[in-house]
Formats: C-alpha cells, sequence, structure tokens
C-alpha cells in the first residue's frame, strides 16, 4: 500500500452557492476546480492562498441515490488520500479492517474507492489511471460516491 499524501477534505453542503459564498468572501478561499459526479451530485474545490490544503464542497440532490437527508453534526463528507494503486489499496485496507463502502471504480483519468473507519467516517482512495477509462457504473453499499 502506498498512501502518498493526505489530499483534501470534503463536507456536505445544504446549498452549495450559499456555501461557495460563504467560503469565498468571508474565509477569503479561491475556487480552483469543480465538477459534476456520475449521480447528479456537484462538487467544488477551494483553496486558501498559500496553502496545499484543499476543502471540497458536495453537493447531493434529492433524486440522488446518495442523498440523505441532512442531519446537524453531518457534514463531513469524507477524507481524501492520494493512493498509487486504488485497488490493492483498497484490498490492503479492507484486509486490515476497513469497511468497505464503494468499490474501486474509475471516471476520466481518475481511479476511485471508498472505505470507512470505525466510527462511519468515509475514506476516498484516489488514483491517477494510466490510461482514460470511461465511466464505469458505480455499485455503492453507501449513500455517495464521487
Amino acid at each position: 500500500m502506498v498512501i502518498t499524501k493526505y489530499f483534501y477534505t470534503g463536507i456536505r453542503v445544504r446549498d452549495l452557492e450559499r456555501s461557495l459564498q460563504f467560503y469565498r468572501k468571508v474565509i477569503g478561499m479561491t475556487v480552483t476546480r469543480r465538477g459534476k459526479m456520475s449521480h447528479g451530485g456537484v462538487w467544488v474545490e477551494l483553496r486558501s492562498p498559500g496553502s496545499e490544503q484543499r476543502l471540497e464542497l458536495n453537493w447531493y440532490p434529492a433524486e440522488s441515490k446518495f442523498f440523505a437527508p441532512y442531519r446537524k453534526g453531518e457534514e463531513l463528507d469524507h477524507l481524501a488520500y492520494r493512493v498509487a494503486d486504488v485497488d490493492g489499496t483498497f484490498r490492503e485496507l479492507v484486509a486490515k479492517g476497513a469497511r468497505p463502502e464503494v468499490e474501486p471504480f474509475r471516471e476520466e483519468r481518475y481511479a476511485f474507492a471508498f472505505v470507512s473507519d470505525p466510527d462511519g467516517i468515509w475514506i476516498e482512495l484516489i488514483g491517477r489511471t494510466k490510461t482514460e477509462a470511461k465511466p464505469k457504473p458505480v455499485a455503492a453499499r453507501g449513500r455517495r460516491t464521487q
């Protein structure tokens, strides 16, 4: 297993535009990337000037199979780690006791998988693929994926 670095923290938001305004105007962060998830959700990545750390805002529409009613205290969506081998790291972490949440899958030039810790906090494993792959259907056992 090769975890190359802690990558970012993802938080779930109820109102994406309101949260973007807050993190940009109040906290002073800058939007660096944004995208749409295969199940209809939207993510936006932000950074503070001079920082390598990233914050990812995740919004899930009510019709998404990964939508869950919002409850205060459930804002943490997931922690993300860059890994060299998503499939191998997923298998190793599960063998060591992590709970499998979403089996490895590929979207565009990235591979993803999700496990959770003993308290149920999701951990994303993300790595670049060697060739660009077409999106595959995701067989999720949890409420959300990237």
